[in-house]
């Protein structure tokens, strides 16, 4: 068994080259390893990292709109605490004093949640959700909730009641949605690590429109019990970090002990093992050319560092009609699911809701009992067959998204979602991390997918891949 000395010593051995010390980037900017080992090795106090970030929440967050609720008194005191317990020679793990933020549907006791609606907006639960639990039982440092498309029903970072959340990198831009708040929060150096959630998309989409790496784990590997729904048989609950080491460190911490391979096992993975694929059809249709240059100059990263690239051909699922961007499995349980959550509510709040929110949930209405069987049998068959997936290749990659942040205020095509939803539909880890810079200087994105309760594999050729590239350590100017 590894020390805690040597275990923290595997991780930072295992970052990448290009990462700046941490006394030249200053507390705020560190990542969870480096900076979990500095506080282990009293070099560093939790106080200390949390003021850093709550100096620049303050600073940054009345331009971004990333938090909805600061709760700087408790985290003070709870890292006062986390510095008594290091003092004393009792250091929980990796996570203790680590300063993190959570997705504002994701409940915790005395703090509101509002899921970013007027709905919700005075909403103060009695009971922390079970990530919460095991964050605080890690001795996580939290600094609050954040901003979100409402009830996470959107893509924008536009929808919350509590205003639009900007993109760091261009603040006339989205940072995606709908866990927009966690990545720009990320991003921006407001926290290490943060918590989102995906029904489609949400956690990926916006860490590749803001240079972050976004988990998206095995469905029900995360405890979502506590985090307010947008479809239950789709909602997955991860991490979004600077980097897939410290990706890893916080999914275990949330997986709960032996369900997962320890921390440093995965980044020890050798990728030379490994054979990715490359399912070109869909995935690269109406590609913005600075992606698919980004994401070929990755792939030859990903050839040297692997058995090579093949390409892979999987197999298309029925689409639906309404909406052709997604599989009419995905289509029918998101809206089902979102209208079965929200019916009684909408009918008696219908003004609590933003319009193209109500809009959405209410067209749930119209998927038929049969047609919500079917979907749900059609799930269960899909993830009980997903090994099917990986015959030719150990993993899938794929861009994140066909394209960079978009504009604010204009109106974007469901095709951002086109690559990420299908993960959802198997319920597969899939991770997307940062791989370029358009001209305009807005991120690219790269996403890993593997198989059912393989997040070792996915974090493992995702933390390969960061070791010899820099995109990850980019920061924007703010």
């Amino acid at each position: 068994m590894h020390s805690r000395r040597s275990f923290t010593g595997v991780l930072l051995g295992l970052a990448s080259s290009h990462s700046l010390p941490a006394a030249a980037a200053g507390p705020a900017w560190m990542g969870v390893a480096e900076g979990g080992e500095l506080l282990r090795r009293k070099k560093l106090s939790p106080v200390e990292w949390a003021k850093a970030c709550l100096d620049r929440i303050e600073k940054l967050n009345p331009r971004l709109n990333a938090f909805i609720t600061v709760t700087a008194e408790q985290a003070l005191t709870d890292a006062r605490r986390m510095e008594s317990e290091i003092q004393a020679g009792k250091v929980r793990g990796p996570l203790h004093g680590v300063p993190i933020a959570l997705k504002d549907l994701i409940d915790t006791a005395g703090t509101r949640t509002t899921a970013g609606s007027k709905l919700f907006e005075s909403r103060i639960p009695e009971q922390d959700a079970e990530v919460v639990r095991r964050l605080k039982a890690a001795g996580a440092v939290l600094l609050g909730k954040l901003n979100m498309d409402e009830f996470a029903f959107n893509f924008t970072s536009e929808t919350s009641f509590f205003g639009a959340i900007h993109n760091p990198w261009e603040l006339a831009r989205s940072p995606g949605g709908s866990s927009g708040g966690s990545a720009v929060a990320v991003a921006a150096g407001l926290c290490c690590a943060a918590l989102g959630s995906d029904t489609g998309g949400s956690i990926r989409l916006p860490a590749a429109f803001t240079g972050t790496t976004g988990l998206k784990p095995t469905y029900g590997r995360i405890s979502c019990n506590g985090v307010l729904p947008l479809a239950w048989s789709l909602d997955h609950v991860g991490p979004m970090c600077r980097s897939a080491a410290d990706a890893a460190i916080v999914t275990v911490a949330l997986a709960g002990r032996g369900q997962m391979p320890a921390a440093e096992t995965i980044l020890r993975t050798r990728a030379k093992q490994l054979r990715p694929g490359v399912p070109r059809r869909l995935f690269y249709e109406k590609i913005d050319p600075e992606i698919e240059a980004a994401m070929d100059r990755a792939t030859e990263v990903l050839t040297r560092l692997t058995q090579g690239v093949r390409e892979v051909t999987l197999p298309e699922l029925p689409m639906s009609q309404e909406m052709p961007i997604f599989s009419v499995t995905y289509s029918d349980i998101i809206m089902a699911e979102a209208y079965a959550y929200h019916e009684r509510t909408i009918k008696a709040k219908p003004d609590h809701y933003d319009n193209r929110t109500r809009t959405t949930i209410e067209s749930g209405a119209r998927v038929s009992t049969p047609a919500y069987i079917r979907a749900r049998r059609h799930l269960d068959q899909l993830r009980a067959e997903s090994g099917k997936l990986f015959q030719e290749a150990d993993l899938l990659i794929t861009p994140t998204a066909p394209g960079a942040a978009f504009r604010l205020g204009d109106p974007p095509d469901l095709i951002y979602l086109r690559n990420c939803a299908p993960w959802n539909v198997y319920g597969l880890p899939s991770v997307s991390i940062p791989c370029g810079f358009t001209a305009g200087k807005l991120p690219a994105g790269l996403q890993i997918t593997g198989p059912a309760g393989r997040e070792d594999l996915v974090l493992a050729l995702a933390h390969a891949y960061q070791a010899e590239t820099n995109w990850h350590t980019e920061r924007p100017a703010l």
